[in-house]
């Protein structure tokens, strides 16, 4: 996210890392680089006149000149600036004992109802039910869409079709919530194309009479400075709580998430960062300041991994990594966990010093290279996982006729296998420090692609064979199997006389 912003401030930080000693000449060139970035990010002017000012004051004070590392320096006031433009933010729903009414309002398309199903798939996993109302009476699409979130959440959804008034569909929702027991009541409004009097009024009354707890405005990140306005309007009407920015997963210039707060005063709650309805994130100033400036976001990167793996799995692994036990089985399992479409590339966004990363990955797709080497691992028996030394030819032509790919792969899969047993078993109660110096050197000996999935063998594309070369790889696997039998030897490579000089 916000890569035009991301490559502004690292330039200008970079630029200011390759001065041999800082002047106040130099500094300002480095920091105009910082407000021109802002600017072409859509960054309000008034905020980036606000945070250069805040910013250059303390640049270019004696205390950073004269520091033995002023770049640094430098990197810490724009961290904590941009902490203190985004920030403060309570992430808490501040939900009330008996039952807690939360609406969300905005224009048509900012994701309003799917924000709905995020939510209470949040609230889910926190042991909360929660109850949908499709109160966006102008949409029968909205409706249906709802009931669809509700389907795959399990989650109630309240809708009356054949009502036109959004307000009394909201009191009826919120007496049914009270008979079913539900805790959280979950308000998807009615939006527009743009801002116009009907709309207000609309979401004025439901505010008065119902009198939801919290009211939240789901704001595309995409508008840009358009979100700040739209924001103040919905502000001036309902006085809002909090504002959720979606679509941050995209060609977002991070506009709108710096402005916003400034502008209005309303700070953002949550953020989407994918369509997947586990896809909503809270809002945290100083992970956000990090991600912008590459340095990564540590608290971010462990809430990802508890979102995939489990505890208790994850401790028994860690026993066994400590006795040695690390079988092929156990790569497996973790291939599995972080196979999830776009997860590695995020959790490597994440990683300190790791944002270039992503970049130099390119067009490669980590999951399909994580597939193919689950697929590799399934062909196995598993004695071969247990112990891959006895991978002879014959054997890793059948795995590889198996899995659809070149023998090859097997035979790099294996090598790459005694490269990471050891380095894993040295990870086995590290800190996620020890762990990611652990992936760096993975990466240095080539055990690790790019993309955080096993490296590909060198002059193989990784396509799948097609019938004719499986065919061909099957009848040179019988081959194999009648001579190891003429040979006195079993499909397995052994001989079952005993040693060949017994024999």
């Amino acid at each position: 996210m916000f890569e035009s912003l991301q490559d502004g401030m690292r330039s200008a930080l970079k630029s200011l890392r390759g001065k041999g000693k800082l002047t106040e000449a130099n500094m300002r060139d480095g920091l105009a680089i910082v407000e021109q970035s802002l600017l072409e990010a859509d960054v309000s002017y008034d905020v980036v006149k606000h945070f250069m000012a805040a910013v250059s004051e303390q640049a270019l004070g004696r205390r950073v000149l004269l520091s033995l590392d002023p770049s640094q320096e430098v990197v810490g006031i724009v961290r904590d600036e941009l902490i203190n433009i985004l920030g403060p933010v309570d992430p808490s729903l501040h939900l009330r004992g008996e039952l807690t009414v939360i609406m969300l309002c905005g224009l048509q398309g900012s994701g309003k109802t799917t924000t709905c199903g995020k939510l209470s798939q949040m609230l889910l996993s926190n042991k909360v039910k929660p109850m949908l109302v499709a109160a966006d009476l102008q949409r029968p699409a909205a409706i249906d869409q709802l009931h669809v979130i509700g389907e795959q959440l399990g989650v109630p959804v309240y809708s009356d079709k054949a009502s036109q008034d959004p307000v009394k569909v909201c009191q009826d929702a919120v007496k049914k919530a009270k008979q079913e027991g539900a805790q959280v009541v979950i308000l998807d409004t009615a939006g527009r194309l743009a801002i116009d009097e009907e709309l207000m009024e609309q979401l004025k009354r439901i505010d008065s009479r119902v009198g939801p707890d919290q009211v939240y405005f789901v704001v595309d990140g995409m508008t840009g400075q358009d979100a700040v306005n739209s924001a103040n309007a919905f502000n001036d009407a309902l006085e809002l709580d909090g504002v959720i920015m979606t679509k941050l997963d995209g060609d977002t210039r991070g506009g709108a998430l710096m402005s916003v707060k400034h502008v209005t005063g309303v700070p953002i709650k949550f953020i989407g960062t994918g369509e997947h309805l586990d896809a909503l994130e809270p809002f945290r100033p100083e992970g956000m300041a990090s991600r912008i400036l590459g340095l990564g976001d540590i608290v971010g990167l462990v809430d990802q991994v508890r979102q995939v793996v489990d505890e208790k799995q994850q401790q028994e692994l860690e026993e066994k990594i400590k006795a040695g036990e690390f079988t092929l089985d156990d790569f497996k399992t973790q291939l599995e966990h972080f196979s999830k479409p776009g997860l590695m590339q995020k959790m490597l966004a994440l990683m300190p010093g790791m944002g270039d990363l992503t970049k130099m990955m390119g067009d490669v797709d980590a999951e399909a290279d994580s597939r193919r080497l689950i697929g590799i691992i399934n062909s196995m028996t598993q004695g071969e996982r247990r112990n891959p030394k006895v991978i002879d030819p014959s054997r890793r032509n059948r795995i590889a006729a198996g899995a659809g790919v070149q023998a090859t792969e097997v035979n790099q899969l294996v090598k790459q296998y005694d490269m990471m047993a050891p380095i894993m078993k040295s990870m086995a109660g590290k800190g996620m420090a020890g762990r990611m110096q652990a992936i760096r050197e993975l990466q240095q000996s080539g055990a690790l692609a790019p993309g955080g999935g096993m490296a590909k063998p060198k002059g193989n594309t990784g396509k799948r064979l097609s019938p004719k070369e499986k065919a061909k790889l099957k009848k040179q696997r019988e081959r194999e199997v009648r001579r190891a039998k003429r040979q006195g030897r079993g499909a397995d490579g052994k001989f079952e006389g005993g040693s060949p000089s017994k024999r």
